[in-house]
């Protein structure tokens, strides 16, 4: 009687797509099958307000900026007539500079064709084309990848470093919205440097995608880089896998860009029911809600048992938390919203953080990732009757079981194969699940000043970097411990800080540190 149960449950709790062959599983999540008239409510207002964003609203009026990335799988969705027409002739200038590329018609300076491509960018400029690069990556690859997505020096060589003689024939792509980001724009200055010592020219390698008229579609037209291609005010980072940040490393790499817009389009059209069991994006929203009782009190653990999506709880990461993440509501009440993601793959952790999941605090929910076909290659048996793909199988069920048997809830979306068109499906599908959310609690998905707030931090501190060491330049005879330093450049409260830059400075041979009794009395000079 149990077992029949659990099959009704199960039934009843499973959505099919198979437009996409992808199916969705909340039948461990311990949901009520019934809404109540409020949530009733609250999903009616979250379908109408996601209508409305489609057509045009302006949903970050912090920068009075529409938010459309529906529209680049469909550009009839766009309110305007000369938006349509940008989308288009963008895809189709990626397509012919691609074929430039792979025919070699369009040539590096001392090679006689680009078989690399080293991307710079950070945040959605990178995670999203990193992702799509990692799980759609095959040996009909027409270029190898590399990627540099952080301002470490170290990590900058090692790229470098691997790319060695190969800069010759790479092309560099630098993606910044603004044109000002300092991790974009120094890596690019330590890459034009690599270029320079091979004795190449880093303009006849580069190519810009950038907001138009910014700091580097600027520098890029006034030095003839080989392209240039547009980003929109009205396309959020963590959601421009499908414009040119996305679409040109994916058609650079060989894949057919048509088939990842065509998922994702696809994936809109049934996200957009307003029927909730009907609408996958909906049912993922409800169960966030449900699983943190519309506070977050809950962590997503994304567990993909599939390699090629090891990325996808990275690339989660960003799209959910910085869109989920905020003080205020948008009524201007401090609500302290979000929900934290985390996890890699399976089935490497159920050797690593599974036992905390299963006896550990109850802080959390699974969703699991599946992909039905193992290999396009048949599979030999490693046991009788039993492939590697079998085990990785029965791994994630027998995970799911045992989690479940211990109360803790999980759900579980399948897919029948990782193809440009499921993968970019699944994108999309959690793209909605974020906005439906976001209207669901009352908040504003498409900005982030905490992350701007942290920007101009940043810059502060900068400033103080350069205060330091200027002043210790112009008192070259003078050692300052940091106290006395932090004193004599009026920032006696940001001694802390002065501390830890005169460390790093320090221990990068720019000032000179001679240590004292304690780590805090050590001295500090200027280099002669």
């Amino acid at each position: 009687m149990t077992e029949s149960l659990s099959w009704k449950n199960f039934q009843q709790h499973y959505l099919a797509l198979p437009e996409l062959g992808i199916a969705l599983d909340t039948s461990r999540m311990n949901a009520p099958d019934v809404l109540p008239d409020s949530l009733e409510k609250l999903f009616r207002n979250a379908f109408q307000q996601m209508q409305e964003l489609e057509k045009g609203s302006l949903a970050n009026p912090d920068e009075n900026r529409m938010v459309g990335h529906y529209w680049l799988r469909n550009p009839e969705l766009a309110p305007s007539a000369e938006i349509q027409k940008v989308i288009s002739s963008t895809k189709e200038n990626i397509l012919e500079f691609a074929a430039e590329i792979h025919q070699s018609k369009l040539q590096p300076q001392k090679a006689g064709s680009f078989r690399n491509v080293l991307l710079l960018g950070i945040g959605g400029s990178a995670l999203g084309p990193q992702f799509v690069q990692k799980a759609l990556r095959s040996k009909a690859d027409r270029m190898k990848f590399y990627f540099l997505d952080n301002t470490d020096p170290d990590g900058i060589d090692q790229v470098l470093s691997s790319i060695g003689k190969g800069l010759a024939e790479t092309l560099t792509l630098v993606i910044s919205k603004s044109g000002g980001t300092k991790e974009t724009r120094n890596a690019m200055l330590e890459v034009r440097q690599a270029y320079e010592k091979a004795g190449l020219d880093f303009t006849k390698h580069a190519v810009a995608v950038t907001g138009e008229g910014s700091q580097l579609d600027q520098l890029a037209k006034k030095e003839n880089w080989l392209r240039r291609f547009p980003m929109w005010d009205w396309v959020g980072g963590r959601t421009s896998v499908f414009s040119a940040v996305g679409l040109l490393p994916a058609a650079l790499q060989g894949l057919d860009i048509n088939n990842l817009l065509a998922g994702a389009k696809i994936m809109d059209e049934l996200t957009s029911r307003t029927e909730i069991s009907k609408n996958p994006a909906a049912l993922l929203a409800l169960m966030w809600h449900h699983a943190g009782r519309g506070r977050g009190e809950k962590a997503m653990v994304i567990l993909p048992y599939k390699d090629k999506l090891q990325l996808f709880s990275r690339y989660l990461q960003q799209l959910v938390m910085e869109s989920l993440g905020k003080e205020k509501d948008l009524a201007g009440k401090t609500v302290n919203q979000g929900l934290t993601v985390y996890g890699n793959k399976g089935s490497t952790d159920q050797h690593a953080f599974v036992q905390q999941l299963r006896e550990g605090p109850a802080d959390f929910f699974v969703t699991f990732i599946e992909v039905l076909r193992e290999r396009n290659s048949t599979s030999i048996e490693v046991e009788p009757g039993v492939t590697s793909g079998d085990f990785l199988q029965c791994f994630l069920l027998g995970t799911r079981e045992a989690l479940f048997q211990s109360g803790r809830n999980s759900l579980s979306i399948t897919l029948e194969e990782i193809s440009p068109r499921t993968t970019a499906a699944l994108i999309a599908l959690f793209e909605r699940a974020v906005g439906i959310y976001a209207f669901l609690i009352g908040i504003n998905a498409y900005h982030q000043p905490g992350v701007e707030a942290g920007k101009r931090a940043a810059g502060d501190i900068i400033e103080l970097s350069i205060r330091i060491q200027n002043h210790l330049k112009y008192h070259p005879e003078q050692k300052f411990a940091a106290s006395a330093l932090a004193d004599a450049l009026g920032e006696t409260e940001k001694t802390e800080t002065v501390f830890q830059l005169l460390l790093h400075l320090a221990a990068n041979s720019r000032v000179q540190k001679f240590s004292g009794n304690t780590p805090f009395s050590a001295s500090f000079q200027a280099n002669y």
